[in-house]
Order: structure tokens, then sequence, then C-alpha cells
């Protein structure tokens, strides 16, 4: 399994100069709190990613800092140049990179560094969960069968 195959598809994205309250807004509506800033690239009409904002840039940039969010853009507080992932890469290497950075999500690209996705721990985690899960269910239906055998 790999970090494309992991991936949520579509993921939730601003633009360097779109107001911060609008970013806020969008991390509202779609339920995220991490949106990848993005840079449309003509030649092909992906988009590239040049930076990622979260929930947490927002309360600790504007909330604490008490500044007018609406006086900001997203490149004003988004992290430059993200850690990405390519698509093929494992998903240790993924949680690898995930660990050196001290970061949960890593935007997930092509190999010509087109916008593929995000990863999360929580699509990790859900899948080794059910991993696990199916590990265990063999392991009691083995019991299960070996108990009958012996009867």
């Amino acid at each position: 399994m790999n970090a494309g195959e992991l991936c949520k598809r579509e993921p939730v994205t601003v633009r360097e100069f779109d107001e911060v309250t609008d970013a806020a807004k969008r991390m509202r509506e779609q339920h995220v709190g991490y949106l990848v800033v993005v840079e449309p690239v003509v030649a092909d009409g992906g988009y590239e990613p040049v930076g990622v904002l979260t929930d947490r840039d927002i309360a600790i940039g504007v909330v604490a800092r008490g500044v007018d969010p609406r006086a900001l853009r997203v490149g004003d507080l988004m992290t430059r140049d993200p850690v990405v992932i390519e698509e093929e890469s494992s998903v240790e290497e993924a949680l690898n990179e995930m660990r050196r950075i001290g970061v949960r999500r890593l935007p997930v690209v092509r190999k010509n560094g087109r916008l593929v996705g995000v990863l999360s721990m929580d699509e990790i985690l859900e899948t080794l969960a059910a991993q696990m899960s199916t590990v265990s269910r063999s392991i009691k239906n083995e019991q299960r069968l070996e108990t009958e055998l012996r009867r």
C-alpha cells in the first residue's frame, strides 16, 4: 500500500491571496483543519502545492495575537514550501516524514509535483486498525477450528 492509495483525493485548497476569513469559512464548511495552498499549472490544468494552512495557524497567528483577520491573506500565515510525499511512496516513508517534521498530514503529489491529495494519520490509523482486526479475526477463527477438530 502506498501514499496515493490511502490519501484523500480532492483535497480542500485555497490560493495564497485568498482572505484568511474565506479560508476559515472553507475549513468550517468542509469540516477540515488543513488546507493546501496551491498555484494552478496552466500547462496541464493541475495544481502545485506551494504551502499549507492549518486551523492552528489561524488560532495562533490571528486570534492569539488579536489581529484583524480581514487584514490578512492566506500567504501571511501559511507554511511555505511544504514537505510533500509522492503518491508511489510507501506509508512507512510518509510516517517517517510526518515524524521528522512533526505533522499529522502531508500533501501527496505525482512525480511532476501536481497535487493528488492529502494523507493524514487518520487514514493510516484506519487502515492499520482494519488490518489488525482482520488478523485478530483470523487468529480467533484458527482457534475455533482447532477446537472443533480436537473434539
